[in-house]
This record gives C-alpha cells, structure tokens and sequence, in this order.
C-alpha cells in the first residue's frame, strides 16, 4: 500500500503540471466531440492526431490520446439519448431507453445518470489499473520471446473468435493485418520485402495511414449514405438536469453491477466496450421485476450500459500497459505513440519510465472529473452542434485527415495510400469484415516476428520450444481451446445469436 500511495503520488506530480493539464483537457474535450458527432469515432481521431505527437512530450502525448478515447465515449451518450444516433458503436445500447427518457421529457436525468455512472465506472477502473498494474507487470518481466509470441497469438486469435462477425472473416483481417506489418526492411538481411520498388515503403506501412483510411474514410463515406445522418434533429429544450431520489435509488445497483461488468471484460481482447454494454443491459434486463419497462425509459437501461462502457474502457489499458498487448484497436494506436517515441511496450515501461507509467494513470483520474465538468453544461453546445448536417462537416474532416497524413513523412505517397485503404475498407465493409483485428496484427505482427525469430534461435530452430515451456504452453492451449469452441456447434450458435441480438 506504502508503495501504491507513492507512486501515485509521482503520478499526480506528473499529471497536474500545467503542460500535462492543457493536453489531458484537449483530449477529453476533443474526445466528447468526437463521441458527440456521429460517424467520426476515437479511432479516426487518435490516428488522425497521431502526427501531431512527433512534436510533443511522450507523457503529454498519451495522455492526450487516453483523453480522447475514453472521453468519446462520454460524448456519444449524449447523442445517443437527445437524437437517437449513437456517436460511438459502444453508445447503442444507451440510446435503447435513453432516447426513450429524453421524449417523456426526462433527457437531464437520463444524462446526468450517465455522466455520473462514466465518473464512477471511470475512477473505479482507474483504481484497477493502479492496483493490478505492477504485480502484472513483475510476471511479465519473466516473459522470455517463446512466451510473448504465444502470449500475441492468443490475443489476436481471442480478439477474432469473441469479437462480432465471422470468424474466417476475422481471421483473414488478421491474415492482412500480418501481411501489412510485415512490408519494409526485414531487420535481420536488411532486404527490402514486399515494397514493390516504393522507397516511401522502406520504413513500412504506417499504422497512422491504415487506421486513416480504414476507419476515417470510410466510415466518411458509409456515413454519407445515411440519410439520417443529416435529418435527424433535435427539438425541444433540456429542463431540469437533476435526477430524483427515485431515479438515483434505482440506479445505483445497476451502475455497481455495470462497472463490474466492464472491469471483467476490459482486460481482455475484443471483447471491448460495446459487447460488456449489451452484457450490462442484459444483466439489467434479467434482473428488474417488471423487464416490458425496459426499451420505454427504464433508467436502469442507461446507468448499467454506460457504467460497463466507460469501465471496460479504462481497463482496456491494463494489458496494454503492463504486457505491451493491445486489447483494441485504439489500444494499438496508444502503442504506436510509444513506439514512435523510441518506448519500448512491455513490462519494463513500468520500471524504465514511472512518470509516464504513473502520469499516465494519474491523468485519467483528472480527465474523468474534467468530463462531468465538461458534458452537463456543455450540452447546449452539443447539441447546436448536432444540428449541423454532416455534408459540412466532412469535407472539413478529410481535409484535416490529409494534412495530418501528410505531415508523417512529407510525401504524396502517405495520402494515396490512406485513399487507398479508405477505398479497400469501403469495399470490405460491404462485406461484412471487421477493422480492429486488422488493426491489431498489423501492430503485433512485427513483435511476433522479432519474438518468433529470436525464439527459433534459441531452440535452433526447434519449435518444441513453445510447447515445453509451461507459460508459452499454457498460452498455446488457450489459443487451440478457443478455435476448437469455435468448432463445436452449440457454442457457435450462442455465438452467432449474441451478435444478432
């Protein structure tokens, strides 16, 4: 506890001096814009800011982007109950009683509710990553590569199996993300792989211009074919912010239950906000004597959701931080700022760089405050904003986007490509793929490679080495474990009816 309380204490030096105030403000305040404005999302805004942490303090430059992705999903309940338009996909389980409450009148409630479940959620999962933080990260500091190859295995075959959608089609974004880490100098030769006689390639394809297209451009251009993107519109005014002591007596389970929820499925891969939402209300729904209330303004369908949501969002950084394994695909993008800064993800970030490790988590206990501050008397603004029809508002954005690329490397060749991916991300959204496991291989695959190598130089090439260590064992059984589920017909069915539902 004597070591807890004094690294927190570093933390809280780190995060509250002015400079690192300034930068958790921008992120949360640019994070429940974002979370607000429907179609854009955390990810498109983290790459599209990521060039922009080249110039800036490692410490300053995390903190800015975990302000953006957990403050998103802050803004996209307030869409999600005043229009009916979730802001974030984690913020459609909100708008199921949400917009419900705000039609009878009762939107302050409904909002104040589920600023105040965020808030504790928030701070509770804060809490967890301080606790659980250093033990876990003294087991990984055991780590040798056969464990960490397995260890990435895992997590990319966990992020295809639980997440939603197919799974072959996940597997194969996973395939592709693989093949996209792996385009530029191999690090052993020095041979260039799979550049097509680009220089611009030499160095690899750029997460920053991936995430841009994949998740910026395209969902610009899905968004531009939905008409109620530019129809929808409030109307009305927002009374009596304030919720009951009615209101407050039955929403207290729910958010104690619902933070629970998301601290249990935050730590693991691709399960992410979204599906501990829809566990939340299930639970929720389950649990109330009279469940026909829910889907007409239950209060309960808001705290719990919301509660899961913003938990499983902070304890999405636990793995991220301490093993240098992203649970996410935003968790990658956080990634990618350390390794742009020359910081090596893993365990040793605790040991080698406290004041970021502690900064870091101090900040988020600051930046969850700053958001109940920002988004009950913000509303008024939020919601002119929503009035704003989105043909406006995205040409604004494209051109940040390519300005942002641009900036990378100062070359044209950045900008096709993220065209490029937009175009091919376009084409597989029809198709029904999913994005983040993409995403997540492309970050992994280089450190599997480089773990899989050095692993195979240790055992000469005998691959046995995997399975006769008991840590890499154990992660490989997982892994065979979760493709056999996927096998037996029962637990694909359940799988597949959750999804639907």
């Amino acid at each position: 506890m004597g070591d807890l309380i004094q690294n927190l204490g570093l933390g809280f030096s780190v995060a509250l001096t002015l400079q690192n105030l300034m930068y958790c403000f921008l992120g949360v305040f640019l994070g429940t814009l974002i979370g607000v404005l429907p179609g854009i999302g955390s990810l498109a805004t983290m790459a599209m800011l990521l060039p922009l942490t080249f110039i800036l303090e490692p410490v300053s430059a995390l903190i800015m982007l975990a302000g953006i992705y957990y403050g998103s999903d802050y803004g996209g309940s307030t869409t999600s109950i005043l229009v009916n338009l979730p802001g974030e996909g984690s913020s459609v389980v909100t708008l199921m009683d949400g917009h419900p409450m705000a039609k009878q009148g009762r939107a302050g409630p409904a909002l104040a509710i589920a600023a105040m479940g965020s808030f504790f959620a928030g701070c509770v999962g804060t809490l967890l990553i301080a606790v659980v933080g250093p033990p876990l990260a003294n087991v990984a500091l055991a780590f040798g590569s056969p464990e960490y190859f397995s260890l990435m295995l895992m997590a990319l075959v966990c992020a295809s199996v639980v997440g939603t959608g197919s799974l072959l089609k996940s597997l194969a974004m996973v395939t592709v993300g693989l093949l996209i880490g792996i385009v530029g100098t191999d690090v052993n030769s020095g041979k260039m792989r799979f550049t097509f006689g680009i220089p611009e390639l030499s160095d690899g394809v750029g997460i920053a211009v991936v995430a841009m297209g994949v998740f910026g451009l395209t969902e610009i251009v899905k968004n531009l074919g939905d008409s109620q993107m530019t129809q929808t519109i409030l109307r009305g005014e927002i009374k009596g912010l304030m919720p009951r002591w009615q209101d407050l007596k039955m929403s207290f389970g729910s958010i104690l239950r619902g933070t629970s929820i998301g601290l249990a499925f935050g730590p693991l891969p691709g399960l992410g906000g979204t599906i501990s939402s829809f566990t939340s209300y299930m639970v929720e729904k389950k649990l109330a004597k009279d469940p026909s209330r829910f889907g007409k303004g239950a209060i309960e369908g808001v705290a719990g959701p919301e509660s899961a949501n913003n938990a499983c969002s902070q304890t999405t950084f636990i793995p991220m931080l301490t093993l240098g394994i992203p649970g996410s695909a935003s968790m990658a993008l956080m990634l990618a700022a350390m390794t742009i800064h020359g910081i090596t993800p893993g365990p040793q970030v605790m040991t080698g760089r406290p004041d970021l490790f502690w900064g870091l988590i101090a900040s988020m206990w600051i930046g969850n405050a700053m958001l109940v501050l920002l988004n009950l008397p913000l509303i008024g603004i939020w919601v002119k904003l929503l009035q704003v029809p989105y043909r406006l508002l995205f040409p604004i954005i494209i051109t940040m986007m390519g300005i942002g690329i641009y900036s990378l490397n100062t070359t044209g060749t950045d900008v096709i490509m993220m065209a490029f991916f937009g175009f091919v991300g376009y084409i597989l959204v029809k198709l029904g793929c999913s994005f983040p496991p993409l995403i997540l291989a492309m970050v992994l695959g280089p450190m599997m490679e480089e773990n899989l190598r050095r692993s195979l130089l240790i055992s000469e090439g005998d691959l046995g080495i995997f399975v006769t260590r008991p840590i890499s064992a154990g992660f490989i059984i997982a892994t065979v474990v979760l493709l056999l589920l996927f096998i037996v017909p029962a637990f694909r069915k359940k799988r597949t009816e959750v999804i639907v539902d």
